[in-house]
């Protein structure tokens, strides 16, 4: 069996969903279908839940919307259009007798509540209207499927049950072709949870891994994995096969075509990963394994944007390492907050993370007691894998360099514009 996933971008309108089910029909094996929510659906719901917890109602006209935007799909795809919108109906109206209960706890939990409906909805809408196409197809709500932790907004998947729970409901005994959401899972205690943002990539990992897939194909809108972001760089080339190493270096990185934590599941049971175009499908794309054919490393440019570097030295002017570092992580670890890079000398720590200001003021808040923080903020890490003298002077002309940090095959900056270009 293989995995597909696709992406918002790829099942954005009805034309979308009308390709997915062409690439769907070409494959004779047995199938787990993973959907993200429809375009921008995440971002809208993001709006809807910030809007209702700043007391605003107009949070009701902008829910409209947003199913408005999925009846639309419906109404181009179905002819008899009453089993996708009932249910898109009745989804709805949970999540507004959801928003309008009033305050159910910490803005984390309520974040998964709310959105996670967008996965909800798209996998409804794409498993009916397989339903038209194709025989044996069936909708799996993954929350029941999928057991994870209750750190919501980050959650940890409680392997052993879940691999249990997965393999008992995708058996292929009644059904070839299972459709499901990526980015969510649930707890124990019923409660939705997600994976991190953009996580449909990793749920389709966990997925191949728990069911021994042949294969997974994410479908994404760029031909492969490219040595940059062709919208940062023009000249970006695709690569046809890269390492599980090499990959999860680009990923950690920042590289935005694939989540983080996607390698290490296909890793460990040897699953290769083809990552290829939903507008070009007969084209091949990039195949992610562990032995890639051998040739000349290209550099590999990634930036990633919103970035805060926070410079931390103790009150007393004690040695940062050892016991100091240890609570200094721990802080970062109770905020849920990620490193994506790190410098220490002896009495001070600089540490870039992503720019997420209330995660990043509660952690100031509980370093003040033992550490003095500053921070720069609107700056961007630089990452280029196989460096050359030329790549560094590529992307780092017209930049303020804060920070760098080299090894022999990487290098990253850390870096804003400078004041003058900033202001051309």
């Amino acid at each position: 069996m293989k995995v597909y996933k696709f992406g918002g971008a790829s099942v954005k309108d009805a034309s979308g969903v009308r390709n997915l089910a062409n690439i769907v029909s070409k494959e004779k094996e047995n199938l787990v279908i993973v959907v993200s929510a429809f375009g921008k659906t995440t971002n809208a719901l993001e709006k809807v839940l910030k809007t209702r917890l700043g007391g605003d109602k107009s949070y009701l006209d902008q829910l409209e919307e947003i199913g408005k935007y999925h009846q639309t799909v419906c109404e181009e795809l179905f002819n008899d259009k009453t089993a996708a919108l009932n249910k898109m109906k009745s989804s709805v109206e949970n999540l507004k007798e959801f928003l309008s209960s009033g305050n159910k706890g910490i803005y984390d939990y309520e974040y998964d509540q709310v959105v996670s409906y967008g996965e909800i909805w798209s996998t409804i809408i794409v498993a009916e209207y397989l339903k038209t196409k194709i025989e044996s197809v069936e909708w799996i709500d993954i929350r029941n499927n999928l057991v994870t932790d209750n750190r919501f907004r980050d959650a940890n998947i409680l392997w052993d049950e879940s691999s249990l729970r997965t393999k008992t409901t995708f058996n292929f005994e009644d059904y070839r072709i299972y459709v499901t959401q990526g980015f969510i899972g649930g707890t124990s205690g019923g409660e939705t949870t997600t994976l991190g943002r953009e996580g449909s990539d990793y749920t389709a990992a966990i997925l191949a891994n728990m069911l021994d897939a042949e294969r997974v194909v994410f479908w994404k809108d760029v031909p492969g994995m490219l040595n940059a972001d062709p919208k940062w760089l023009t000249d970006a080339y695709k690569l046809d096969e890269i390492s599980y190493k090499e990959a999860v270096e680009m990923t950690f990185s920042g590289a935005k075509v694939i989540h983080p934590k996607t390698i290490k599941p296909l890793h460990n049971k040897d699953i290769p990963l083809n990552v290829r175009s939903f507008l070009h499908p007969e084209e091949r794309g990039t195949i992610i394994k562990a032995d890639p054919a051998t040739g000349d490393f290209l550099p590999v440019y990634i930036k990633k944007e919103d970035q805060i570097l926070v410079s931390i030295l103790p009150k007393d002017f004690s040695f940062v390492i050892a016991d100091n570092l240890s609570r200094i992580f721990h802080i970062f670890m109770t905020n849920g907050i990620k490193v994506n890079l790190v410098e220490a000398s002896a009495i001070s720590l600089d540490v870039c993370i992503d720019d997420d200001r209330r995660k990043v003021e509660a952690l100031l808040a509980d370093l003040k007691s033992e550490f003095s923080a500053v921070y720069n903020e609107n700056v961007e890490m630089l990452t280029i894998r196989h460096y050359t003298p030329a790549a560094v002077n590529k992307i780092t002309e017209g930049r303020e360099i804060l920070l760098e940090q080299r090894t022999r095959s990487t290098v990253r900056f850390v870096v804003r514009q400078i004041a003058s270009l900033r202001s051309q």
